[in-house]
């Protein structure tokens, strides 16, 4: 079977199974459960197939997206176990981080006795991150005032979100953005998934390591050259369990949180989608096109980890695959080693539009009518603390719930997100890898170390956004 005839037989087993479900939703019912059920499974064997032939596992992932969401679909209770999947996958990821990130930091700085550049990228990669994230508050505060989702809506908060919210709520403690970036203990900081502080560590572990004589650093240079090729290896390893993650992760979504809360705060989950792809639109292309980004292998580089931190709604599991595939796009180890880690606590860019977004959402739904200045003054605030709290659980609710609670809104009104916080999540957290990816490209640029070959100054800005738009839509 070619190519062409498979994607126009998926094409049309998809749409007659559309068509079917919503036939039956509108028309009363009269379809059979079971015409219902063979025309969905009929799409997932051809997605299956496709997958088979391919040979990818960036296919295998998004068809495991799929598979997943008709298993908690067709099959619920079952499902709810599956979470099981994706937590022994992001264990397995969480065991990689720590050695990764040490081993390729200490490389990079020992090895090359650069100690003012590393001081220089982490002043622009900081200047980066507040432009960005500052305009990505304010496309959600646009957005939001625009669809005015939150006006009229009438949505109860079930109890289990209140549950959930008093759980993370009770977990609640105050953090210290500054002080938080430093480690009192390593063993400490990898334990608890502290990105930063390993950081930290493995910035003055190399900065050490490079003022010993090159006779006494050798040894322990060789071992943590060793120690990265290994754990880029033991990545390429784990990931081949990555499409069972994502099927069982989506399955217990589906399965847990339904498809009927959606009715209600659809507008909402639209809105967020809506202005994520905005944003990316209106500033991490045009990013890309001022830094004459090579778009062609930068979506080949990064469309596995944006696939995986959808899925996963975690950008964890991301870290390993995306710094493995920035080294070999052409990034130097130690930009990467660098960049991308300290914008998983400083550059969340969907979670900053979804705060800005979900607290004027809140404040809708309460009938609190904000000024244009009061909405400024919320901004102003999430800059300041939506910055350092990657590693806290539950960070970006209770930061919702505290802005909330600044406005002088009940912040239980803010419970009911809870409801289709998981589909959200899901957006802002691949959003989230795609800038940090971008602003890894960025710095190295920046900083002289990284040239797209091939790519000449000539091409207009127009040729560009063609070939983003033609390797994405390759890449779907």
């Amino acid at each position: 079977m070619t190519r062409k005839l498979l994607f126009t037989l998926i094409f049309a087993s998809a749409t007659l199974a559309i068509l079917l479900g919503l036939t039956s939703y509108y028309g009363g019912g009269g379809i059979p459960a079971a015409v219902l059920t063979a025309s969905r499974w009929l799409t997932m064997a051809l997605l299956v197939y496709l997958a088979i032939q391919r040979k990818s596992l960036t296919t295998w992932i998004v068809v495991s997206m799929f598979l997943g969401c008709e298993i908690g679909y067709s099959f619920p209770r079952a499902a709810l176990r599956l979470d099981v999947l994706s937590g022994i996958f992001l264990r397995l990821i969480k065991t990689i981080i720590a050695p990764l990130i040490f081993s390729t930091l200490v490389v990079g700085i020992a090895a090359h006795s650069n100690i003012k550049q590393v001081g220089r990228m982490g002043l622009k990669a900081i200047l980066y991150f507040e432009i960005v994230t500052s305009v990505a508050l304010f496309i959600g505060l646009a957005a939001i005032n625009i669809t005015r989702a939150g006006e009229g809506a009438v949505v109860e908060v079930q109890q289990a979100q209140i549950e959930r919210a008093n759980t993370l709520l009770s977990q609640k403690e105050s953090h210290n953005v500054v002080l938080d970036i430093f480690p009192e203990n390593i063993a400490k900081a990898v334990a608890e998934g502290q990105v930063l502080q390993v950081v930290i560590f493995s910035i003055l572990f190399g900065i050490g390591l490079a003022r010993l004589s090159d006779e006494k650093k050798k040894p322990m240079l060789q071992f943590a050259e060793g120690l990265s090729d290994v754990m880029f290896k033991f990545t390429d390893i784990v990931m081949y369990f990555a499409p069972f993650a994502v099927a069982g992760a989506l399955a217990y979504a589906v399965a847990s949180m339904g498809l009927g809360i959606l009715k209600n705060l659809l507008l909402l989950v639209l809105t967020l989608y809506g202005a994520l792809v905005v944003f990316i639109a209106l500033v991490l292309v045009p990013v890309g096109l001022i830094i004459k980004l090579n778009f062609r292998k930068f979506i080949e580089a990064v469309s596995e980890p944006v696939v995986i931190a959808f899925s996963t709604a975690t950008s964890e599991a991301a870290l390993p695959k995306a710094m493995e595939n920035l080294e070999k796009m052409g990034i130097p180890r130690k930009v990467v080693a660098f960049v991308l880690p300290t914008g998983y606590s400083f550059n969340l860019d969907g979670s900053t539009l979804y705060l800005s977004l979900a607290s004027v959402f809140v404040a809708q739904m309460a009938g609190v009518d904000l000024s244009f200045g009061e909405q400024i003054g919320m901004v102003v605030t999430l800059m300041l603390t939506s910055k350092g709290v990657a590693g806290v659980r539950g960070a970006t609710f209770l930061i919702l719930v505290s802005t909330v609670a600044y406005m002088g809104i009940d912040p239980q009104k803010a419970f009911v997100i809870l409801a289709v916080d998981a589909l959200m999540d899901m957006g802002r957290t691949s959003v989230n890898v795609l800038g940090n990816c971008l602003a890894t490209v960025v710095v190295a640029k920046w900083e002289g170390e990284y040239s797209d070959a091939g790519v000449s100054d000539s091409i207009s800005w127009w040729e560009r956004v063609t070939v983003f738009a033609r390797v994405l839509w390759s890449r779907v």
